[in-house]
């Protein structure tokens, strides 16, 4: 498939109904991102410590499934897992504004609530990245992936600027709803994609431990792979240390109202928006390997403006700091992305991507603990700073691997030890 137009791969039947469920989708997830922290915050009265370990339960599902969800997924059809686990993260949303609506809301709900969504979470990513080779086709990854980049940062944008007003006018908890009816739209849509990827074969002797091991060793002994893997570890745990905080520093410290939060959120949405327009661009100029080693050299020390700000005109200054974080992450996550895609075998893809994932996510949970506790002990800005610099050390360990000479997207490989 070589779309011709510059419409491209949106005239894809396939890849527009993917495109469209992964807006839908990623609007219901923006929503939550916003509304989640605040129902904890406005509606329970949350402090410090329990908004970071809300946050931990949200991502702890990388750590509990991280590596077996790799090898499950490959056992099966990359649609139907990403079909069935957006119906049930919409249920298990739903269940908030209705044990609110009750009286029965309580801060362990809530945890309840964040862990299985992450579970779940887990499993629709690893079969979204590993299904996406199926729908475009391997020559057309960057762009598939620039694309979907693209439709995401639009949410980015659009989620918190409606979920601003909602929770300002129908309360966090009720504002769930809008974030549940996107992921269950998002799910009934994926089951008009016609194009199916081949039904995997079933092991004769299927062993859950040899397959995760395989997958991780294929990982492990490539070092561009192995770069990625820890770059992204170390800056997602500062990221998340960093966002933690962010919301308590918006709210509490600079006294904004949710529109204001929302705003703020916004803009990191338009940052996201430009880089995956500009992602291709910069990756062909720059180059795909140097442009993973630089985009977050560049880019992150700019999140310190926020701890400097101050209550009025410079919180909004400070947060084209954040516009210009985003901008960089979604760079270097197309070019990451489309490396790591175009290096998998078929058969591995799940696990491939499962792997990253679990080392890419695995430290988000102590992120979100870290940033609650050293919020507690140092205070929102405090924590902010710790978070900056830790997300500009992340380029460390991408500068000291083959990346930073890999001008070009390389063939998929297949040693011997993947076979």
């Amino acid at each position: 498939m070589s779309p011709p137009t510059r419409l491209g791969l949106l005239r894809d039947p396939d890849f527009g109904c993917l495109f469209a469920a992964t807006a839908l989708g990623q609007l219901g997830d923006r929503i939550l991102f916003l509304a989640l922290p605040l129902v904890a915050l406005a509606a329970l009265n949350a402090d410090e410590f329990q908004v970071g370990l809300l946050a931990a339960m949200t991502t702890a599902g990388s750590l509990l499934v991280g590596l077996p969800a790799g090898a499950w997924v490959d056992r099966m059809q990359k649609r139907s897992v990403m079909i069935s686990t957006d119906l049930v993260r919409a249920l298990a949303l739903l269940t908030i504004p209705i044990a609110w609506h009750a009286g029965l809301l309580t801060i362990w709900w809530l945890y309840v609530v964040a862990l299985a969504h992450g579970i779940l979470t887990v499993f629709f990513d690893v079969a979204y990245v590993s299904y996406l080779p199926h729908v475009v086709g391997r020559g057309n990854l960057v762009e598939g992936n620039a694309k979907l980049s693209a439709i995401r940062s639009v949410t980015s944008i659009s989620g918190p600027t409606v979920a601003g007003p909602l929770v300002g006018l129908i309360g966090a908890p009720a504002t769930l709803v809008a974030s549940s009816a996107g992921m269950a739209l998002s799910g009934l849509l994926t089951t008009t994609i016609r194009r199916r990827e081949p039904k995997p074969q079933p092991s004769e002797h299927p062993q859950l431990g040899r397959e995760v091991k395989e997958g991780l060793t294929f990982v492990l002994k490539h070092p561009a792979l192995r770069a990625i893997m820890l770059a992204d570890a170390i800056f997602n745990l500062f990221l998340v240390m960093y966002q933690t905080m962010l919301l308590v520093f918006l709210e509490r410290d600079m006294a904004l109202r949710p529109f204001g939060v929302g705003l703020v959120l916004s803009g990191m949405g338009c940052g996201a928006f430009l880089g995956a327009l500009l992602a291709t661009r910069i990756a062909k100029r720059v180059g795909q390997g140097p442009v993973v080693c630089l985009a977050p050299l560049v880019t992150c020390p700019l999140t310190v403006l926020m701890p400097l700000a101050r209550p009025g005109w410079s919180v909004y200054v400070a947060a084209a700091g954040l516009a210009g974080l985003s901008l960089g992450g979604v760079v270097r996550v197309v070019a990451q992305s489309s490396f790591q895609q175009a290096l998998t075998p078929d058969r591995l893809l799940g696990r491939v991507s499962a792997t990253a994932r679990f080392a890419s996510w695995g430290g988000i949970p102590l992120g979100g603990l870290l940033g609650g506790v050293l919020g507690t002990a140092c205070g929102a800005s405090g924590t902010l700073w710790i978070g900056a610099a830790g997300m500009t050390l992340s380029a460390v360990p991408n500068f000291l691997s083959p990346l930073r000479t890999m001008r070009t997207l390389p063939a998929q490989e297949r040693p011997d030890f993947a076979r």
